[in-house]
């Protein structure tokens, strides 16, 4: 049995230069694979008309209540510090019978927790308040 070491003059072999794209092409061909079958779950959803980002001016009228939470969960009628949430309810029943109702209308303080302004929603709620309303600082211009 006879074996060969190397070439029969006693030069070296040339080196292979060319780059093996087998398993580049395998690679991708299983990421194509993936996202072939991942898009069309991706892109269904159920087809709705989302509402449209409106900013009307507020009117201040007199009979408006303006509630205030501070960022410590704090509610203020609107100078006056509201002691309880039963009491803020009781409130809002007394208001909630005036033809025509007034409006509610919430600042939220910006660094306050979602949770406070949602309880006086719900207060409002439970009183029958029909029209509440959300107070918040314009856009900056020219921004």
């Amino acid at each position: 049995m006879a074996m060969s070491v190397g070439p029969a003059e006693g030069g070296e072999d040339e080196a292979i230069s060319a780059i093996n794209t087998t398993p580049l092409v395998d690679v991708m061909l299983v990421l194509l694979i993936i996202f072939l079958v991942t898009i069309p779950v991706i892109t269904q959803s159920i087809a709705l008309q989302l509402p449209k980002e409106t900013n009307v001016p507020r009117q201040t009228k007199p009979e408006n209540i303006e509630i205030a939470v501070t960022k410590d969960g704090d509610v203020y009628w609107g100078l006056q510090l509201v002691r309880d949430n039963e009491d803020l309810v009781n409130r809002l029943k007394k208001i909630a019978t005036q033809q025509p109702q007034p409006e509610v209308h919430i600042r939220g303080d910006l660094a306050g927790r979602y949770e406070f302004v949602g309880r006086v929603v719900f207060a409002c709620q439970r009183a029958g308040i029909q029209k509440v309303g959300f107070v918040t600082e314009p856009p900056a211009r020219g921004v």
